[in-house]
């Protein structure tokens, strides 16, 4: 296993070094919208205080206190956009597809027989995501 690493992209966005379009924000978790969103709504459900690289890695507590606030904001992103579902993924490790070695859960609202977009490395729109953000934040 490696070290944390503080130069991470969420613990820049924790810092304040970049920006995001926030969601929610309480002691325990920052949710802010995926520049690179597989679908509408999708949102990402960091803890503020955890060092670990994965959520393998979290102590027990820290992932129980996380858990509530993932499911408001998917609940909040479900409603948000009219979902007929929302799926919930988390990566572990680079085999498993995890690039970015901060905890973190995708929160992605699901459409019946619309499919997720691929990662494509192209940044959405911004006043695209401010809007998303906009509606999941009215749901809260």
């Amino acid at each position: 296993m490696s070290a944390y690493d503080d130069d991470n992209i969420f613990a820049k966005i924790l810092r304040g070094e970049i920006p995001c379009h926030k969601v929610y924000e309480d002691d325990v978790a920052l949710a802010f919208m995926d520049v690179m969103p597989q679908g509408e709504g999708h949102t990402l459900v960091i803890p503020k205080k955890s060092k670990a690289r994965n959520v393998l890695e979290m102590e027990p507590d820290e992932l129980a206190a996380l858990m509530p606030r993932v499911q408001k904001v998917a609940k909040a992103a479900k409603a948000a956009f009219g979902a007929d579902g929302v799926m919930l993924i988390q990566y572990n490790e680079p085999a498993a597809g995890q690039t970015v070695f901060h905890p973190h859960f995708h929160v992605i609202p699901r459409f019946a027989d619309v499919p997720l977009k691929p990662h494509s490395g192209k940044m959405a729109d911004g006043e695209l995501l401010k809007a998303h953000a906009a509606k999941i934040v009215a749901a809260l």
